[in-house]
């Protein structure tokens, strides 16, 4: 994990800079209980899940691993608020209430 003491902004930015990514973490925004993992498959995606899995596992975790906004458990093919996912609560919070003002694609 990143030994920054708080994430920058621009951290966040590229951390929101995929669609699969942004629906991650906004399926961990709005999960009824925290501390409740998110599987892969409850995602939306629009390529093949094997595709998805791949560039989950390859890219998108190790980015968000890294940064501390998720843990994951590769073998059960979910994931859970990491340690630092409060640091970039507040600017899901944002996008999640302000997206009918968004672009469609945006997740």
């Amino acid at each position: 994990m990143s030994t920054e003491a708080v994430t920058s902004f621009d951290t966040h930015l590229d951390a929101l800079g995929h669609v699969d990514r942004r629906r991650l973490l906004l399926a961990l925004l709005n999960a009824e209980e925290a501390a409740l993992p998110i599987e892969f498959d409850q995602l939306e995606h629009e390529t093949a899940e094997s595709d998805v899995l791949l560039s989950f596992y390859h890219n998108h975790l190790p980015k968000l691993e890294d940064r501390g906004f998720v843990d994951a458990n590769l073998d059960q093919h979910s994931v859970t608020r990491g340690p630092r996912f409060d640091e970039i609560e507040p600017l899901l919070e944002l996008l999640d209430t302000y997206q009918d003002r968004l672009p469609p694609d945006w997740v």
